[in-house]
């Protein structure tokens, strides 16, 4: 029988996405193989690059070493895209400290990448202790004082492919979309006027207003969901108006905003969604799970129909979803239904973003520093299309690839995914910050008699 790795399923996804969707095969193991440092470097010298994983009873630490393990009598060179990392056994979100970016480099930090890993930890006999270096220590911001270390495996990483730019970009962008999720669970609406965002997804039948949906919840909840019904069919899958929030992680607490889908928008009349029913949504009065009928719209004698809408009950923030490979095909009837929405909502004073759906270049679409997007050709000249079409500031023109029929997150993916939905947050506020001062001093003053009651 062979030897079987510690890890779970999930971890061992974790560490291969974090590195581009390689392969693991599992090269020591010290229950196995033995507690000898030079058993492990007979077993993992010049097999490529390789991660150390440490199992502690809290937590996995390890540090992967881009090239090949050398012996123990040859000194490592600088570690241009190896990094340390850390692992929460019940998560599947991966911490990592970059050695060339956080750390400053001196003999001490370069001895800390030496094959021989006294300098890291001990591996001694497994009933005694772990010693941590004091690097990964502080380079993760954890602390691993006294703590019993289960086992030791090194792996070697399989697909990867040749360049430290590969690699930087690929860790880059785990760190980068690390930092956006940070952001946006820390979000809080602005002016303390509404205690969660509504954002409403307009667009044509097919555009992907569900699908991205589905990819925010996946993005938090660390795994692809389809809670959303999707589809290609000719006429609208959607056809009850849904109010989603989203939860931080499967039992964590709902986020202060929440995406509503709608039916999509036809440009036959007596169709898709009708105009009524969108200022009724604009407005605050569409109630969650509300069943459309394109034909008979929602009246104020509807039983749920919520006559008095607060501003918590409005909508914040338009998203127009247009899929980029259908841009230039919009017919001029689909096209001047669109302005007729982009009307009610400009009387509304409501923000709006435009979303660009299956942009099937995201690979490239982002720039080294995963700030803005590529200037390429191809982008571009889609972005200059809706500018023209809907006059919407380009910085308000965003693009991502929604998860339709894939089994695992990408880093890349999730950063268009977060970014456009931090730029719809940003649009929000710029709502509330716009807000009448009577439409604000209402809000106060109910907020106000709330509290003496």
């Amino acid at each position: 029988m062979g030897v079987t790795t510690r890890l779970t399923w999930n971890e061992e996804k974790s560490l291969q996405k974090l590195l581009g969707s390689v392969s693991l095969s599992l090269l020591y193991k010290s229950s196995v193989h033995g507690y000898s440092l030079s058993e492990m470097f007979a077993r993992c010298s010049h097999q490529g690059s390789t991660i150390t994983v440490i199992y502690l009873p809290k937590e996995i630490v390890g540090v992967f070493i881009h090239g090949h393990y050398p012996t123990m009598s040859v000194n490592f060179g600088k570690p241009d895209s190896s990094f340390y990392f850390s692992l929460k056994n019940d998560e599947t979100e991966i911490k990592t400290a970059f050695l060339n970016t956080t750390l400053q480099m001196d003999h001490k930090i370069l001895r800390a990448y030496h094959p021989n890993f006294k300098n890291i930890f001990s591996l001694i006999p497994s009933d005694s202790l772990v010693s941590l270096h004091p690097l990964l220590v502080n380079g993760l911001g954890v602390n691993f004082k006294a703590s019993k270390y289960l086992e030791c495996e090194v792996f070697r990483v399989e697909g990867i492919e040749d360049g430290n730019g590969y690699i930087s970009r690929i860790t880059g962008a785990a760190q980068h979309r690390h930092k956006l999720l940070a952001n946006l669970r820390a979000y809080k609406p602005s002016e303390d006027l509404v205690s969660e965002i509504r954002i409403l997804l307009l667009g044509p039948v097919g555009s992907g207003k569900s699908s991205f949906f589905n990819s925010v919840k996946s993005v938090f909840q660390g795994h692809v969901t389809h809670q959303a019904a999707v589809g290609f069919d000719s006429t609208s899958i959607t056809e009850l108006y849904r109010i989603y929030s989203i939860k931080d992680g499967k039992d964590g607490e709902s986020l202060p905003f929440k995406l509503c889908d709608s039916m999509g928008l036809d440009e036959k009349e007596g169709t898709g969604l009708c105009m009524d029913d969108i200022r009724h949504i604009l407005k605050g009065c569409m109630p969650d799970r509300y069943h459309f009928s394109p034909q008979q719209p929602i009246t104020s004698r509807h039983p749920s129909f919520i006559t008095s809408p607060s501003l918590k009950d409005r909508i914040h923030c338009v998203a127009y979803v247009l899929d980029s490979s259908s841009i230039n095909i919009l017919s001029s009837k689909m096209v001047e239904k669109l302005k007729r929405v982009q009307k009610e909502v400009l009387n509304c004073g409501i923000q709006q973003v435009a979303l660009l759906t299956n942009v099937t270049n995201y690979q490239k679409v982002l720039q080294d520093d995963f700030l803005n997007m590529k200037k390429c050709v191809t982008s571009e000249y889609k972005i200059m299309q809706v500018q023209e079409m809907l006059h919407i500031p380009t910085s308000n023109i965003l693009m991502v690839e929604n998860y339709t029929s894939e089994l695992e997150l990408n880093p890349l993916k999730d950063i268009l995914i977060l970014s456009a939905l931090r730029q719809m947050l940003r649009a929000a506020d710029d709502y509330l910050d716009d807000l009448p001062f009577e439409e604000t001093d209402e809000v106060v003053g109910m907020s106000q008699l709330h509290m003496c009651d």
